[in-house]
C-alpha cells in the first residue's frame, strides 16, 4: 500500500468514526472507540475489543489507528456502522434486560456481547426464555452463613408466587429461605466475593437486610439469573404501580450500592473506642458489618434528607477523643450524631459526597414508612 493510500485510508477511518452512532462504543457506549470489528461492522472500545476476541469465529477486530485497512473492509464498515448493527442485533431487547455500560463488570459486558452477536438473543424472542419465562430453577453455589464454604443449592424463582427461594437439599420439600420479589435486589460483586461471577442477593427479613452470596461457573447462567430477577421485579412493579411509565420502574429493578468500604465507628455516647467496620450505603440504609460477606448487618442507620434536618459534616465535634483513623465524618440526624472515621482524606471526601447525594434527595412516600420503622428499632 502506498503512503498516499495509507493516508487516504486513515482519513476515511476518521470520517467513519465521526458518523452518527459510531462515536461511541457499540457495546458499552464509552466515547471514542479506537477499534472496529470488520466482520460485524461495528466500532468498539479497546476493552470491548478484547471481549470480541473471545468470539473470534464471529467477530474479527483491528485497531483503527495502528492496523492497515483494505478498501473493501472500510466499505463494509461504512455500509454497516453502529446504528445499523444496533437495529439488527438489538431488535427486541426486553425492557427489563440489563444493558451494561463501561462502568459495569467484565462479566456483564462479555455476556451482553455474546447474547447479541453469538447467541442472537435479541433477534429471536424464544432465545430469551431463560430469563423471560417467569419461572427459573437451577443450582447455584451459595456461601454458607456461618462457615463461609460455598455449597450447591437449588434455587427457584417463581413470578406466580412472587418469590425467590432456595433449598438446603436438592430433594427437600421445604425451602430454607423464601425471599419476596418485592424486596429482592441483586448486584454483581466480583471483587468483594472474589470470583468474576459473584452475585450478591439481598432481601428484607423482618425489615432487616439479609445478604446471600452466590455464583455459577457458567457466566451465561449467572447473568440469566440476574435478568430473571429483574424480569420478576419488573412485572411485580407493573402490578404494584399500575400506569407508571417504564422510565420510573426500570431504575428500581436492581440497584448497585451508592458506596461501600471500611470506616471506623463509635457508639452513641461517643466515649467507646472506634471499631473498624465494613459499610454499605444502599438507598437510605447505611449498614455496617464486621466482615464484608456477613449475612446480616450489625446495625443499620437511616439517612434522611436535608428538609428533615439531616446534615453531613467533615471532622468530629471538639469533645471527641480522636480515633485511630484521622479523617472524621459527623452525620447529624434529628435524634443524634453518628461519628465515623476514614483512613485517608480521599475516602473521607468520597463518603461525604455519597452521604451528601442521599441527603440532597427528596424522600419518597415509602421511605417515610422505612424511617418510622428505624425510629422504633432498639
Amino acid at each position: 500500500m502506498m503512503a498516499s493510500d495509507k493516508d487516504w485510508n486513515r482519513q476515511r477511518v476518521q470520517q467513519l468514526v465521526e458518523q452518527p452512532g459510531n462515536e461511541k462504543c457499540a457495546d458499552c457506549s464509552v466515547a471514542g472507540p479506537e477499534w472496529a470489528s470488520y466482520t460485524l461492522g461495528v466500532f468498539v472500545c479497546q476493552s470491548c475489543s478484547g471481549l470480541h476476541r473471545n468470539i473470534a469465529q464471529i467477530s474479527k477486530v483491528k485497531s483503527l489507528l495502528l492496523d492497515p485497512w483494505s478498501v473493501s473492509e472500510l466499505e463494509f464498515l461504512e455500509s454497516v456502522g453502529n446504528n445499523v448493527a444496533k437495529a439488527k442485533y438489538e431488535q427486541i431487547v426486553p425492557a427489563f434486560y440489563y444493558c451494561p455500560t463501561y462502568k459495569d463488570c467484565m462479566l456483564l459486558r462479555e455476556q451482553w456481547i455474546r447474547a447479541k452477536y453469538e447467541r442472537k438473543e435479541f433477534m429471536y424472542v424464544e432465545r430469551q426464555e431463560p430469563y423471560s419465562a417467569g419461572y427459573r430453577e437451577g443450582s447455584l453455589w451459595k456461601r454458607g452463613r456461618d462457615n463461609g464454604q460455598y455449597l450447591s443449592r437449588k434455587f427457584i424463582l417463581t413470578e406466580r408466587e412472587g418469590v425467590l427461594k432456595y433449598f438446603n437439599k436438592h430433594d427437600a420439600k421445604e425451602p430454607k429461605a423464601i425471599m419476596k420479589i418485592s424486596s429482592v435486589n441483586a448486584t454483581f460483586q466480583p471483587t468483594k466475593i472474589g470470583t468474576a461471577h459473584g452475585l450478591q442477593i439481598t432481601y428484607l427479613k423482618e425489615n432487616s437486610t439479609r445478604n446471600i452470596f452466590v455464583y455459577h461457573e457458567d457466566g451465561k447462567e449467572i447473568v440469566d439469573w440476574f435478568n430473571a430477577i429483574r424480569a420478576a421485579r419488573f412485572h411485580y412493579l407493573q402490578v404494584a404501580f399500575p400506569g407508571s411509565p417504564n422510565s420510573e420502574l426500570l431504575p428500581k429493578l436492581t440497584r448497585n450500592y451508592i458506596k461501600e468500604g471500611y470506616m471506623e465507628k463509635t457508639g452513641p455516647k461517643h466515649t467507646e473506642g472506634f471499631k473498624k467496620r465494613w459499610f454499605t450505603m444502599d438507598e437510605r440504609r447505611l449498614m455496617y458489618f464486621k466482615d464484608p460477606l456477613d449475612a446480616y448487618a450489625r446495625g443499620e442507620v437511616f439517612i434522611g434528607c436535608k428538609e428533615n434536618d439531616y446534615t453531613v459534616l467533615s471532622g468530629f465535634p471538639s469533645t471527641v477523643q480522636s480515633s485511630n483513623w484521622q479523617f472524621g465524618i459527623t452525620i447529624v440526624t434529628p435524634d443524634r450524631k453518628f461519628l465515623f472515621a476514614c483512613e485517608t482524606e480521599e475516602d473521607q471526601k468520597d463518603w461525604i459526597t455519597a452521604f451528601q447525594t442521599v441527603i440532597n434527595m427528596p424522600m419518597m412516600p415509602r421511605e417515610y414508612a422505612v424511617k418510622a420503622y428505624f425510629k422504633h428499632k432498639p
